[in-house]
């Protein structure tokens, strides 16, 4: 139960943290930085996406051949579809951009902010609840130290986007509070989607595979749609691809010495 308990509550923890930064740091966030702080994220997600979610899926079929991936291939594709109607659906604005996403809304920017930080949680909680749900239930392929270290990973990745998100909301002239308050909220889905899907996951066991991969394709789609783009453009992209390998790599070792 107390690994359960650590592994919901650490990648929220990890946005507070990242949050904190906008009382330590006088100036808004460099771009270089942020650049390499966003790629870093990137890769952390799509390492999880691979070792922690969709292998586990494919293992955890027990068959072979084509039907060993039928799982893998119909969540993932799920997951890619779902976070595509979400983002249709769900007035948005990403941090550098002046265009709101989504349709036609009289909200804030802050808020829409807010729902674009939101929108780009709500696969990491889902992913979370989902390996900590197969650990408890099949922890011969997904074992409680892979969850915790899919939670580890995610934990990381969250610091700097806590900071990416509260310290341009305190440059746009709200206060640190204010923005510590509005970064560290918006990690507050992820356990409450991880909770959520723990839940649901105990109750329908067969799809676990699924779920696994759903979240992938939740994740993955976050990381083409918004956070690469983000690492490419303008200056500095090569540190976004350093940063994207950074992440990777960790996450990777992660997985591998953890599970």
């Amino acid at each position: 139960m107390d690994s359960l308990i650590v592994g919901i509550l650490l990648p929220f923890l990890g946005t507070a943290l990242g949050s904190a930064c906008v009382f330590m740091m006088r100036r808004g966030m460099a771009p270089l930085l942020q650049k390499s702080l966003t790629g870093f994220a990137a890769g952390v997600m799509v390492a999880a996406s691979v070792w922690s979610l969709l292998i586990p899926s494919i293992d955890m079929t027990g068959k072979d051949g084509l039907a060993s991936i039928v799982p893998a291939v119909v969540g993932f594709m799920t997951g890619i579809l779902f976070l595509l109607f979400l983002d249709e659906v769900i007035p948005h604005q990403h941090i550098e951009s002046s265009q709101s996403e989504g349709p036609k809304s009289r909200m804030s920017r802050t808020s829409k902010l807010v729902f674009a930080v939101t929108l780009h949680n709500i696969p990491e909680g889902m992913a979370i609840g989902v390996a900590l749900a197969a650990a408890l239930e099949h922890n011969s392929y997904m074992p409680m130290t892979a969850a915790l270290a899919l939670s580890v990973g995610i934990a990381i990745q969250n610091f700097p986007e806590g900071a990416i998100v509260s310290m341009p909301l305190h440059s746009a002239g709200n206060s640190r509070i204010k923005s510590f308050v509005i970064g560290t909220l918006s990690g507050i889905v992820e356990p409450i989607g991880a909770v959520l899907t723990i839940l649901l996951a105990s109750m329908v066991i067969p799809v676990l595979p699924y779920l696994l991969a759903f979240a992938a394709g939740a994740m993955m789609y976050v990381v083409v749609e918004e956070l690469i783009p983000e690492t490419q453009h303008g200056r500095h992209s090569n540190v976004g691809t350093i940063g994207f390998s950074v992440g990777f790599l960790l996450m990777m070792a992660l997985d591998v010495l953890l599970g």
